[in-house]
């Protein structure tokens, strides 16, 4: 499915320049491009440039967790997990495909009866992003979106600024996501993933420690920053990636993003909304999202969806 652009033609009065060392194409207004087949005109670079990336997401999904075996088919809200997680995606306008990737029938059958998309994957991967890799292989896609399916509250305007971070930086070839971190014992947990960043936005590192490590007194405001494990990539980078031997770092904290920092390739780090901040890991996080599921008196995202399923 090609993105749905608004349409403005171009006023009779309007009065063009040309910028010096435009690559536009011709007598335009500064900031305008027009796309001439389609009578278009797009303000701004970024969505020039999100019109031509076509844009894949995965889910990666495995029923065989050493903490908690099954869980992308625990329920919440009478609704598989994964369910949540590709609803919510459905909303993000800038996707033009949606899709679960799965080595377990039990979790392919569960995606398919609510409507949606399936890859089946080799059950050797050492990590996520390798299968996600697998399937990106196999599609055509400019930049392809790695959405861990233990997240049944990500928020979709978090996954949209991770995507135009991405296509805004035509040299980055990987994006992810942080939240601040307010309380002391999500900074102290080793099941809470911390990320610092450079001036620029960029990742230096990622860790299960507490980053910072505050030596003299607490901090006036967050702790630090939590990773959301929500990952964009250039798809030429990203089967690169796949290829590349895992790292001692990586290894050390079982963090598939270091791979990335060992090897000198930088990640942009967007700082996004953390909604509802419940991560399902364990037995006990599965009930967390069962009280917080409902609290919520209506979800717009499981019901929005069924008018129009990808």
């Amino acid at each position: 499915m090609q993105p749905h652009p608004i349409c403005f033609h171009p006023p009779a009065a309007a009065k063009c320049r040309r910028r010096r060392g435009s690559s536009n194409g011709g007598t335009r207004p500064y900031g305008i491009a027009y796309n001439c087949s389609a009578d278009i005109i797009v303000i701004g670079v970024h969505l020039v440039v999100a019109m031509r990336e076509r844009v894949l997401a995965v889910i990666p999904a495995r029923f065989a967790s050493s903490r908690f075996p099954g869980k992308p088919l625990a329920l919440i809200g009478g609704r598989p997990m994964v369910e949540h997680v590709y609803r919510r995606l459905e909303q993000v306008k800038e996707i033009e495909e949606i899709c679960v990737a799965t080595d377990d029938e039990r979790i392919a059958r569960a995606v398919r009866e609510i409507g949606g998309r399936v890859v089946e994957t080799s059950g050797v991967h050492r990590c996520g992003t390798e299968r996600v890799a697998e399937v990106a292989q196999r599609r055509e896609a400019d930049v392809v979106l790695n959405v861990q399916g233990d997240m049944p509250f990500v928020e979709p305007g978090t996954v949209r600024a991770v995507l135009h971070l991405l296509l805004s930086d035509p040299a980055l070839p990987m994006a992810t996501v942080k939240v601040p971190i307010i309380d002391r014992t999500v900074w102290l947990s080793p099941h809470v993933v911390k990320v610092v960043t450079d001036q620029q936005g960029n990742a230096l590192y990622f860790s299960r420690s507490p980053l910072p490590y505050w030596r003299d007194a607490a901090p006036s405001g967050a702790w630090g920053f939590k990773h959301l494990g929500i990952y964009g990539f250039r798809r030429a980078f990203l089967l690169e990636f796949a290829q590349l031997p895992p790292t001692p770092l990586e290894q050390a904290e079982s963090l598939e993003q270091l791979r990335a920092l060992e090897y000198g390739y930088r990640i942009g780090v967007v700082e996004g909304s953390p909604g509802i901040d419940i991560e399902v890991d364990t037995p006990e996080d599965l009930e967390r999202a069962e009280r917080a599921y409902a609290e919520l008196t209506h979800d717009p995202y499981l019901v929005a969806s069924r008018a129009g399923k990808r």
